[in-house]
């Protein structure tokens, strides 16, 4: 039963109209495949979103969504000064960072299945997208090794921690960036 103040956004999955006005308002359109806040912040806004793996009957493999935009802001900011290179250099020269890169990205896909039903894997299987979701991990990322987007990594470093997501952690700390609005344990 869908109450008044919550909307099915997926299947049975509900999130609060609340919460679903504040998701579109940050995303500046209507979310699609909106299943749930997986991240909120101290005041109780959205952070992260976890969305559908399908969308539209087409495969969305990006688990998780940073929506907020104090984060989104900071992350473009190192983006456009070149953190990703700096950070893709740094795992290029580690064995230790690549592997532990892709385990990030295997216990990405088994989290992400653990959150499918059985009607949308078999939905999966039925449209041939299972390679798709078996294949690639945090982010839809294909190659384990590599750094496409720091919102993707820290989206779903905030829901399970992951190791770009500690290494964007690290560059805050070390050049004083915090962010007072989220939980202690994810500033």
């Amino acid at each position: 039963m869908v109450s008044r103040n919550s909307v099915s956004v997926s299947g049975d999955i509900l999130v609060t109209k609340n919460d679903y006005d504040k998701v579109a308002s940050l995303l500046g359109r209507s979310p699609r495949g909106l299943r749930s806040i997986a991240v909120r912040s101290l005041n109780d806004e959205p952070v992260v979103i976890q969305v559908s793996s399908l969308v539209n009957n087409k495969p969305f493999p990006t688990l998780f969504w940073l929506v907020d935009k104090q984060l989104n802001y900071a992350i473009d900011q190192v983006e456009a000064k070149g953190l990703i290179a700096q950070f893709q250099a740094q795992i290029d020269t580690s064995e230790e960072l690549r592997g532990a890169m892709a385990r990030d990205h295997e216990a990405h896909i088994d989290l992400r299945n653990k959150f499918m039903s059985l009607e949308e894997k078999q939905l999966i299987e039925k449209l041939g997208f299972e390679t798709v979701f078996n294949r690639r991990g945090i982010g839809g990322i294909e190659n384990f090794t590599r750094i496409r987007c720091l919102h993707t990594y820290y989206a779903s470093h905030l829901v399970s921690a992951n190791t770009v997501g500690k290494l964007l952690e690290g560059y805050w700390l070390e050049n004083d960036v915090s962010f007072a609005h989220l939980p202690v344990n994810i500033r």
